[in-house]
């Protein structure tokens, strides 16, 4: 009988520990080029980085909390960055963050369409054993959709996205109780985060207003929010 409980209590820590495993996901969306931006009152990104190293400092954070070997995926809007490599900046933008990659060992998918970034959320990993702790998305937004390429391909839009409609393919049991999800975009608290509430079960964190991604350097890159902005969701 102590051998069969024995047993009964090895299967059991087995089974939790494996219900235990947790990834944590980070999405950058794509800068925009200053050819459709210069003439705008305020034009966006200045700098390429400002979706790249928002994520960096919070791998760094994921990776003091949970340690280093936590299992960190990055998904990155790679179009984007070739674009703006290319037409702006002149530099390699994809070498650049593919030494965060080498840097901090994380997971990078680079991804073009919206579409694959619900693909990985559902099926990326075995998520009868592997669960989402962690899902924040750096980037462009308005109020019911994530833009990736704003204004970087065309001015003032996007041709990749997710837009609120599409949430009801996010599937409910990818993860944990105590997931953490947070959008640092603008205006996802107004509709979006109301949507991925309905659609998962589970709260995301927005804006309501604008967030800014400006002098990043006096907030250790964490973005911010405009004047009269607040966080909800």
């Amino acid at each position: 009988m102590f051998r069969l409980l024995a047993v009964f209590f090895l299967f059991g820590v087995f089974a939790a520990s494996a219900e235990l495993q947790r990834e944590y996901i980070l999405v950058s969306g794509g800068p925009s080029l200053q050819e459709w931006e210069k003439f705008k009152a305020e034009p966006h990104d200045r700098w390429w980085g400002n979706f790249i190293r928002a994520a960096r400092v919070r791998i760094q954070e994921i990776q003091t909390k949970a340690g280093p070997s936590a299992n960190i995926t990055w998904l990155v809007h790679k179009p984007s960055y070739a674009r703006r490599a290319a037409r702006q900046d002149q530099q390699d933008l994809l070498a650049n963050i593919l030494s965060v990659r080498d840097k901090y060992g994380v997971n990078l998918v680079w991804f073009t369409e919206g579409d694959e970034v619900i693909d990985y959320l559902n099926s990326g990993q075995p998520r009868d054993r592997i669960k989402i702790a962690d899902f924040e998305y750096y980037g462009h937004s308005n109020r019911a959709c994530w833009m990736f390429d704003y204004s970087n391909e065309i001015d003032s839009g996007s041709k990749s996205w997710i837009h609120e409609n599409d949430l009801g393919r996010v599937r409910r049991d990818i993860f944990t109780r105590d997931v953490f999800i947070k959008s640092w975009s603008c205006h996802t608290a107004e509709s979006m985060s109301k949507k991925w509430k309905k659609a998962t079960g589970k709260r995301m964190i927005g804006a309501v207003g604008k967030t800014d991604y400006s002098n990043g350097h006096l907030r250790n890159w964490t973005p911010g929010l405009s004047a009269g902005s607040r966080w909800g969701g």
